[in-house]
């Protein structure tokens, strides 16, 4: 009976103890969710502002990121759908995804395919997109540093990597 008696408070401490630790979990809850959740939503849609942006020596601006776009931020994952003017006069939009957990997304574009890594910073304030894409004059690298400088501006700071060395240009947007 003393046996019994013994197990059986072990078991209601037991109880309580698991008790006591869900309701904390449950109190926490909206503490721990707002903390995934404090990272920046780049969701809109962005203007390039050019007079307050910096092009790489030699211009180069529309291939270094220029150009508007809408951006759809949800859950885990980036779209970007960027609208351009090409060489003929044509208005073209093209479409990167990107997951935002720091695994490789692949985007196909007319110049190949590209693999990118999108990683947060520690503070979930700037998102830093590595893309790497082969073409036939060998790997390029591009280095996008998202950063919403406030509410309506977004600083994108990117760096282009080829064999010929890096260039660097800093595209401001406004939202619309």
């Amino acid at each position: 009976m003393k046996n019994h008696n013994a197990e059986s408070k072990t078991i209601n401490s037991f109880l309580k103890k698991l008790m006591s630790l869900t309701i904390l979990l449950i109190m926490m809850s909206p503490f721990l969710t707002n903390a995934q959740s404090g990272k920046v939503n780049f969701s809109g849609t962005w203007v390039m502002n050019a007079e307050k942006s910096t092009q790489p020596e030699g211009g180069g601006g529309m291939r270094m990121g220029g150009g508007n776009f809408v951006a759809k931020q949800e859950a885990n994952l980036l779209t970007v759908d960027r609208t351009r003017t090409n060489q003929n006069g044509e208005t073209m939009t093209t479409t990167m995804k990107y997951t935002l957990d720091g695994k490789e997304s692949i985007n196909t574009s007319q110049r190949g395919d590209s693999k990118s890594v999108a990683i947060w910073s520690s503070d979930g304030k700037t998102l830093n997109i590595t893309t790497s894409r082969t073409t036939q004059y060998g790997e390029m690298k591009t280095t996008e540093k998202w950063t919403l400088t406030d509410e309506k501006t977004i600083s994108i700071v990117t760096t282009f990597t080829t064999q010929d060395g890096d260039r660097t240009a800093t595209m401001i947007y406004d939202k619309k």
